[in-house]
């Protein structure tokens, strides 16, 4: 990969939206028309590259936006950008315009596509981690994590009142196909009797004895919080399970969709937005490529794509230790 000097940079928004998107875009361009670049948004994310729905972007174009959830980018999953003839055509559109560089926000999926680009065509490219489910190794948070769990904190928090006047099992299912974070996070926040979690084997025999053993002791509140890619499918398929198993538990489910993933970003991830933002611009003024720009241990943390795409953040034992000890 070469390191010639950047003059202008491309941002796209790529595959699921988070809340916080919009504050790394405000970071990006900001930061780069501060040191005199050119700075384009790239709308719907390979696939407006590949349509040529590219436009330039100046300060007014990130105003008032910070505090919006979603991305004013748009986003999309392209097929087209998975072949290379749709890669050639990417390539073309930015080259007309003189775009030297990209920052990709969006999960592994994004960066897989953002490695081979740049790998085919040499532009630098920098990857921001945006994506609620937390499941990027390189990151202690991903931007719009902490919004979807306080989202899901929220609405549980309601669910335990309806749960507690009712006598009544929920089983609330959260946002987590292939991890779980979300689960994890918001289940330990709300005080959950038991979190499943994809990454686990779940036990249904230690299960139902845990809820048995918790209605003897006539236990006020059952919460049952559980990411919908766990292995029995999602909170309908353990309801069945359990009703018939349980038949004297008042059960109901709640799955919450994608509440989680919209709203206006916490605090927390539009400081992490920002802070990202600003570096990936730092990364490509600086030589530094085809990285995706993390935080660890409060401090930027820089990943190579290809280890980035490889590598998943895995849940420790430790709190799976915590939540069985504090829901006993």
């Amino acid at each position: 990969m070469s390191e010639k000097k950047v003059n202008k940079i491309g941002i796209l928004t790529s595959g699921g939206d988070a809340p916080g998107m919009n504050a790394a875009v405000r970071a990006v361009v900001r930061t780069g028309l501060y040191h005199g670049l050119e700075m384009f948004g790239i709308m719907r994310g390979y696939s407006g590259m590949i349509d040529d729905d590219i436009y330039q972007m100046d300060s007014r174009s990130v105003a008032n936006i910070i505090q919006r959830g979603g991305t004013i980018l748009k986003t999309a999953r392209s097929k087209e950008f998975m072949e290379p003839e749709g890669r050639k055509k990417a390539y073309d559109n930015l080259r007309k315009r003189g775009i030297d560089g990209l920052v990709i926000i969006g999960g592994d999926g994004s960066f897989r596509g953002a490695q081979k680009f740049s790998n085919e065509f040499d532009i630098p490219c920098i990857g921001l981690p945006g994506t609620i489910d937390k499941d990027i190794a390189g990151s202690d948070f991903t931007i719009g994590f902490d919004t979807a769990v306080n989202t899901a904190v929220e609405a549980i928090d309601k669910i335990r009142d309806t749960a507690d006047a009712h006598d009544r099992l929920f089983i609330v299912e959260v946002m987590g196909r292939d991890a779980g974070y979300i689960a994890l996070h918001s289940g330990i926040a709300t005080g959950a009797e038991n979190i499943l979690v994809p990454e686990t084997k779940t036990d249904i025999d230690e299960l139902i004895n845990s809820l048995t053993e918790k209605e003897k002791r006539k236990k006020l509140v059952n919460l049952v919080v559980v990411a919908e890619g766990d292995e029995y499918g999602g909170a309908n398929e353990l309801a069945t399970i359990i009703k018939k198993r349980l038949p004297q538990a008042d059960t109901r489910v709640c799955i919450l969709g994608h509440i989680q993933r919209g709203g206006s970003p916490t605090c927390l991830d539009r400081l992490i937005a920002s802070r990202m933002g600003y570096h990936a611009v730092e990364c490509l003024m600086n030589g530094k490529h085809n990285v995706m720009v993390g935080i660890v241990n409060n401090k930027m943390h820089y990943t190579p794509l290809d280890n980035a795409i490889k590598a998943k953040q895995t849940i420790m034992k430790e709190w799976l230790k915590i939540v069985k000890i504090l829901a006993s």
